[in-house]
C-alpha cells in the first residue's frame, strides 16, 4: 500500500473550511434521544452524526447497544437533518445491515482492529463499497497491526479510507483513559500523509473536561478531524457517561479551538526556525553521546557483576534513580510521565547491555 493524493478526495469533497467533525452519542438509546441530539448538531461544524448501535463491552452484563432498530432511527435523523450517519461495525452482519439502512460512514473499533480475521471478514463484506470506512487504532500500541488492518481494507478496493487515533490501553495508570502515544499516530501520518487522520479525544481522555485540550493537541499535529461523543444528558448516558459533552459545549469548543497553519512563507519566520532547529540538532547529538557514554559504564558494571556472580537487576538502586530523576525533571519543567518513559527505556537498554556481557 502506497500513499496517494486520491486518499484525500472523499475528505476534500466535503469542501470544509474547518476540520471534519463527527459527533453524536456513544450509544443510540432511544429514537427521541437520537433525533434530539442530531437536530441540535445540524447547524454547527458537525458534518457526520455518529451513534453506536452495537456496543462491544469489556465485560458482559452492561448495555451492549439497541441493535438493528437503531439504524432506523439514524435513517430518520438523516432525513430530518441532512447530516451523514456513522456507526461502528464489528462483523459482516453489521456491515450488511448498515448498508441496507444507508449508513454513510462505517468505523471499525479498536477491539476489532486487533483481530486480522475480523478485519478481513469486514473487508470482504465491504469490497468495492463507496461508503467511507474509518479504522480505529488497535487497543495495543502496534503500528504494524494498524497498518495491516488498513491494507486489508485497501486490498478490498475500498476507496474512501481514513484512520481514527483513539489512544492505547496501558497497564500503567495515567491521566488518560487510553494513552495517546502521539508518536504512533505521527508515524502513521508520515507513512501515509494523504490518508485522513481523525482524533477521538473522548476515548483518549475518558473525561469530558479534557476533551478540548486533547482536541487542540490533535489539531496542532495537523490531524484532519475530530470524532467527539456528544449527548443531550451526558450524566445519564447509558454508556461512557463521563466522556460525553453536550451539543452546546461542543459548539463552544469549535469557537475556542485553533487550526494552525502548516507553515509560513515569511522569511524572518523561516530563518528563525532554521536557527532553532540547528540548536535542537546540536542537543540531539549531545543526548546520543551522553547515553552512549552511560551505556559504556553499564558495560563496566556488567563486567563487575559477572566477576562476582551478582544479579543484574537491583531494584533498590533502580527506584532510587527513578525517584531522583522525577524530582530533577520537575525542576526542569519535564513531566513525570515523560521521565518515567525515558528512564524505563534507558534502564531497559542498560539491562540489555549487562545481559550480553553476563551471559557471554
Amino acid at each position: 500500500m502506497e500513499n496517494k493524493k486520491e486518499m484525500r478526495t472523499w475528505l476534500d469533497d466535503f469542501k470544509l473550511d474547518h476540520p471534519l467533525v463527527i459527533a453524536g452519542p456513544c450509544s443510540a438509546e432511544t429514537e427521541e434521544q437520537v433525533l434530539q441530539i442530531a437536530n441540535e448538531l445540524k447547524n454547527s461544524d458537525v458534518s457526520v452524526f455518529r451513534a453506536g448501535i452495537w456496543k462491544p463491552r469489556t465485560r458482559p452484563g452492561g448495555f451492549e447497544g439497541v441493535g438493528a432498530i437503531g439504524l432506523k432511527w439514524l435513517q430518520k435523523a438523516k432525513a430530518e437533518t441532512g447530516l451523514l450517519m456513522a456507526t461502528e461495525v464489528a462483523n459482516a452482519n453489521h456491515v450488511q445491515l448498515a448498508i441496507e439502512h444507508d449508513i454513510d460512514v462505517l468505523w471499525i473499533g479498536a477491539r476489532t482492529a486487533v483481530n486480522p480475521f475480523a478485519i478481513q471478514e469486514i473487508a470482504d463484506a465491504l469490497e468495492g463499497t463507496d461508503k467511507i470506512v474509518l479504522l480505529k487504532n488497535p487497543v495495543n500500541p502496534d503500528l504494524s497491526l494498524w497498518i495491516g488492518g488498513l491494507e486489508r481494507l485497501y486490498n478490498a478496493n475500498i476507496k474512501k479510507l481514513g484512520v481514527i487515533h483513539r489512544g492505547f490501553s496501558t497497564y500503567e495508570k495515567t491521566k488518560y483513559r487510553n494513552n495517546p502515544e502521539w508518536q504512533i499516530a505521527i508515524d502513521m501520518q508520515n507513512r501515509f500523509p494523504d490518508l485522513p487522520l481523525i482524533c477521538d479525544p473522548s476515548h483518549i481522555t475518558g473525561k469530558r473536561d479534557m476533551i478540548q485540550e486533547v482536541s487542540q493537541q490533535a489539531l496542532d499535529l495537523n490531524f484532519d478531524g475530530l470524532i467527539i461523543e456528544t449527548h443531550n444528558d451526558p450524566d445519564n448516558a447509558w454508556s461512557d457517561a463521563a466522556q460525553q459533552v453536550t451539543p452546546d459545549t461542543l459548539k463552544r469548543m469549535f469557537v475556542d479551538l485553533r487550526v494552525r497553519k502548516e507553515t509560513d512563507e515569511e522569511t524572518e519566520y523561516n530563518n528563525k526556525l532554521l536557527q532553532l532547529r540547528a540548536q535542537i540538532d546540536t542537543y540531539d547529538d549531545k543526548i546520543i553521546e551522553v547515553i552512549g557514554n552511560r551505556m559504556r559504564i553499564a558495560d563496566e558494571i556488567g563486567q563487575l557483576k559477572k566477576s562476582k556472580n551478582v544479579a543484574i537487576l537491583q531494584n533498590k538502586r533502580w527506584n532510587e534513580i527513578l525517584g531522583k530523576m522525577i524530582l530533577t525533571g520537575e525542576e526542569k519543567g519535564l513531566s513525570e510521565e515523560f521521565i518515567l518513559k525515558l528512564y524505563k527505556a534507558i534502564h531497559q537498554e542498560s539491562i540489555n547491555h549487562q545481559e550480553r556481557i553476563v551471559n557471554k
